[in-house]
């Protein structure tokens, strides 16, 4: 990554989460202040210690020594806890907003996006890339900060002992910082893809074990078992890569700044055997104090290459998050500035064309009416474009060429929510929460009536099987409904529809995983879903859109054929030998 964007990312990080903070940062960089200026006074009183207190046997200043000693422990150990306290816990709430904030992302980006993704890789990105900033105003910035203004602090008093042991200490340390800085441009990449590689594997054990059925059924294990291996193994390769660049790091400064410790004991000696009368004589306490001093400085400054990297793995982190928070929204509101209140219902197509790439379209120049309070139903092969149909209808797919129109105006100028909480949609294989019967029917209006409530569940057939389970409603699904049967969650998904209660209901092969008799009581129940609201009707068995207002067969992305069930079976064509078939089996 450039430097530039590199800067980007760090003020876009210092702009939206840091700032906001600043009074806190600011009260933590005063008790950081406060607590380098008290872990002074140990190292500074060793020079009084030894000329004065040693030299001239005074107990009465050794016991001021040893009070002030103490009280400046006690009083970094108090500062300690309370940098913790302060700046860890704003650490935490900065995530858990982070957190929130790209979650909220994620439900604004268009269908398309969720596409190309695998759903663990995007858990990763919301609880894993935000977790290395707690370094940005927690526990790293407390070391990064203290660190520095130790470091100084130290300076001046090593300067104003001896100028010439302090520029031989310096040179190492210089050399150091920039071996450093030149390690920490290496390892960011690393930590970059190392967030990608740890995405893919979290993505890839999550479909396992969404899938766990699937391997099982054909005792794929082994094949399974392989292919995580082959990603932890990329996650390993990458930690190595890192691991060296930090081993790197330490090592440098364990030998640099070794050699300045060496070169200082040389210095010190010399100057220490040298007549009072010599400009750079040492005493005894002049020395310690320096060597003292010394330590003070070089801890923080070997701590500050740990905490380094780990503001280099949380840069990165914020890089990813950056770039996730900086994709465009379906829902924009200067592109959709249409707030929709009451609709009629009347859904067109005019000449609409749709690919999901741009080398191949998959729907053609479609154009039909779908007048208000009708029904639509799409017939076709598979892969012939109905399911595309409807989610251009839905607003989850946006026409590359031609126009989609609600009451006459263009659903690309509506704004989403306002048009979606018009709309319902049961799906093929429809999406269920873990949690109870109640719980998944109230999901599109929590706060419905409980008469409300039953009329849904007695219209979708829902209390012929609640009614036998112990708890009723109650009863707790499991993870996507796994405790129900399939004609079972395909009820509780029309019985959250009609509570939902919506103008345009998209019904893709809703029947398709019921048995005869529930797909006789779910007939009925979508008989009265379907009154008075546009409908699109996606079905694999014909039998059950004979009453359609209208049927398009679509074939290879464009309408074949157009009418009602009698007159497209008079015709005898497409419509006719799909119907003929199905008659047959």
């Amino acid at each position: 990554m450039s430097d530039k964007k590199k800067n980007v990312s760090f003020k876009w990080a210092f702009r939206e989460y840091i700032w906001p903070r600043k009074w806190i940062l600011g009260l933590g960089i005063l008790l950081i202040l406060i607590r380098t200026g008290a872990g002074l006074i140990a190292p500074l009183s060793s020079k009084i210690l030894f000329d004065e207190v040693v030299e001239n046997n005074n107990i009465d200043l050794l016991w001021v020594v040893i009070t002030a000693v103490s009280i400046s422990v006690f009083v970094q150990a108090i500062i300690s806890f309370a940098l913790t306290r302060l700046l860890s816990v704003q650490a935490q709430l900065m995530i858990s907003q982070m957190r929130a904030e790209v979650q909220q992302k994620l439900m604004r980006l268009p269908i398309g996006f969720f596409d190309n993704q695998k759903s663990g890789a995007l858990v990763s990105r919301v609880m894993t890339d935000v977790e290395g900033v707690r370094n940005l105003v927690g526990t790293g910035f407390v070391q990064l900060i203290g660190g520095t203004i130790t470091a100084i602090a130290c300076l001046y008093f090593l300067f104003d002992l001896n100028w010439i042991m302090t520029v031989c200490l310096l040179v190492p340390v210089i050399i150091f910082g920039i071996v450093m800085l030149k390690a920490f441009g290496v390892v960011r990449p690393i930590f970059r893809e190392r967030g990608k590689i740890n995405a893919q594997v979290t993505g890839r054990l999550t479909e396992t074990l969404n899938g766990v059925r699937v391997i099982k059924g054909f005792n794929a294990e082994d094949q399974e078992n392989k292919t995580f291996e082959k990603g932890v193994d990329q996650l390993y390769q990458n930690v190595k890569k890192s691991l060296t660049a930090t081993a790197l790091i330490q090592s440098s400064s364990t030998f640099l700044l070794g050699l300045a410790s060496a070169a200082i004991m040389g210095l010190g000696g010399y100057f220490m055997m040298q007549p009072e009368s010599h400009p750079y004589y040492m005493t005894t306490g002049d020395f310690v104090m320096f060597t003292a001093l010394l330590a003070y400085l070089v801890a923080p400054i070997i701590q500050m290459s740990n905490i380094g990297s780990q503001l280099t793995e949380a840069m990165a982190g914020l890089d990813r998050t950056q770039e996730l928070l900086n994709m465009d929204e379906e829902d924009n509101v200067e592109e959709r500035p249409v707030v929709l209140d009451k609709i009629h219902g009347d859904i067109q197509f005019d000449n609409v064309s749709f690919s999901y790439d741009e080398s191949k379209e998959v729907i053609h120049e479609v154009s039909f009416d779908a007048p208000a309070g009708s029904v639509t139903a799409l017939v076709g092969s598979s892969g012939s474009g109905k399911s595309t149909i409807a989610s251009l209808a839905a607003t989850f797919l946006q026409p590359e060429k031609g126009k989609v129109t609600l009451d006459g105006t263009d659903l690309s100028t509506v704004n989403l929510s306002s048009f979606r909480k018009n709309l319902a949609v049961v799906l093929q294989d429809d999406f269920l929460f873990e949690g109870t019967i109640r719980e998944n029917i109230l999901f599109p209006r929590p706060n419905a009536s409980e008469e409300e409530l039953q009329a849904a569940v007695k219209g979708a057939y829902v209390n012929e099987f609640s009614d036998r389970f112990e708890k009723g409603l109650d009863t707790v699904i499991g993870e996507r409904g796994v405790k129900l049967s399939g004609g079972q969650r395909q009820r509780l998904s029309i019985a959250r529809a009609l509570l939902a209660d919506p103008k345009i209901l998209i019904l893709d092969e809703a029947t398709s995983n019921l048995d005869t008799e529930s797909e006789a009581f779910i007939q009925k129940s979508l008989n009265e879903l379907m009154k008075d609201r546009t409908t699109f009707v996606i079905a694999h068995r014909l039998s059950t859109i004979r009453q359609a207002d209208q049927i398009l067969v679509i074939e290879d992305g464009r309408i074949a054929e157009q009418g009602k069930h009698d007159e497209l079976l008079a015709k005898e064509g497409r419509y006719h030998k799909l119907f003929t078939y199905q008659s047959r089996i």
